[in-house]
């Protein structure tokens, strides 16, 4: 396992890390079990830092992530995130008491006295122009509630917003090889001051995984069936806003790109960690074998510049019009 410095905080982080995003719902079925025992495979493996939400099955994902680190002994930072329980989600409700009261279930959830970091989650825009919403987050700092704080976006222009807020230590947001605009602006920019990013959605959703075709079929409470069109949320969290056909044919060409020996998987996994401004990438994984698979990548060496070039020419060929002007 390799690790890099998140940002501010000081610590040093699994640069292939784990997102309970699945293990808590909205990705067809999973089994606790099995979600506990790919927890402990990645943390056997050399993860030390693990991303969560409230939302993630209602705080299933969350009670989880409590009990693995009941269960180690090893140092385990968990970033979970607030804002997506308001319904309506509106810009006023990320108030104070909202706030307060999201951090309090979250610290129960999570069973500790600090939340390790703390990310608003993907709220509206006009968020990002209120200080008194990220005054708060400073004054739950102040009472011990939060160590650190950061924010989980959907857009660049959120992301260079969030970072003119002197506290943001780190920004989630989505990044892959069907994602690709991060890297021209934001990334500069994150590095320059000292912002920690984590890559989300790395696997845009399985599909660069290689293993979804034409048949693949999702269970009805699996968002890749419900939220193609961003039914239930943003689309661009499906599939990275990329048609489902067309990701499939943008597959098929970087298979050809893929070293002998090699997974596709971990060929985008090794990709996004190409990018120095990038902390680490927080692939999930519903049993072990995922894990093993997602953790792999973090040692494999570097690619060649000529393969980051025609990985481009894919993007910049098939994708870039899709998602270029979105996010």
């Amino acid at each position: 396992m390799q690790y890099r410095e998140l940002g501010r905080t000081g610590w040093k982080v699994s640069t292939i890390s784990f997102g309970a995003w699945a293990i808590g719902g909205s990705w067809g079925n999973v089994d606790d079990k099995d979600s506990l025992a790919a927890l402990h495979r990645a943390i056997d493996l050399g993860v030390n830092f693990v991303d969560t939400a409230d939302v993630y099955g209602d705080g299933r994902s969350e009670r989880l992530v409590a009990q693995l680190r009941k269960e180690r002994k090893e140092t385990i930072y968990v970033a979970t995130k607030a804002g997506r329980r308001l319904d309506p989600h509106v810009a006023g409700g990320y108030n104070r008491a909202n706030l307060t009261a999201f951090v309090e279930r979250s610290l129960k959830n999570l069973d500790t006295e600090a939340i390790d970091l703390l990310q608003l989650h993907c709220p509206p825009t006009e968020v990002y122009y209120m200080p008194e919403t990220f005054g708060v987050l400073d004054d739950l700092v102040k009472a011990g509630k939060l160590r650190y704080y950061g924010v989980s976006v959907e857009k660049v222009e959120e992301a260079l917003k969030a970072i003119e807020y002197p506290n943001v230590q780190t920004v989630q947001i989505i990044f892959n090889i069907f994602r690709q605009r991060p890297a021209e602006l934001f990334f500069p920019e994150a590095l320059r001051r000292k912002v920690g990013i984590l890559a989300r959605v790395p696997l845009a959703s399985g599909m660069l995984t290689g293993k979804l075709t034409a048949k693949s079929i999702f269970e009805a409470d699996d968002h890749r069936a419900f939220n193609r069109h961003g039914e239930a949320f943003d689309r661009g969290e499906t599939f990275s806003g990329v048609d489902y056909e067309t990701g499939l044919r943008a597959v098929e060409k970087l298979r050809q790109l893929v070293p002998a020996g090699w997974k596709l998987s971990q060929f985008a996994l090794r990709w996004i960690l190409m990018f120095e401004a990038v902390t680490c990438a927080i692939p999930g994984a519903k049993n072990p074998a995922q894990a093993e698979g997602n953790v792999s990548a973090a040692d494999l060496p570097a690619l060649e510049a000529a393969t980051m070039e025609k990985v481009r020419a894919i993007y910049e060929d098939d994708i870039r019009e899709l998602v270029q002007h979105y996010w």
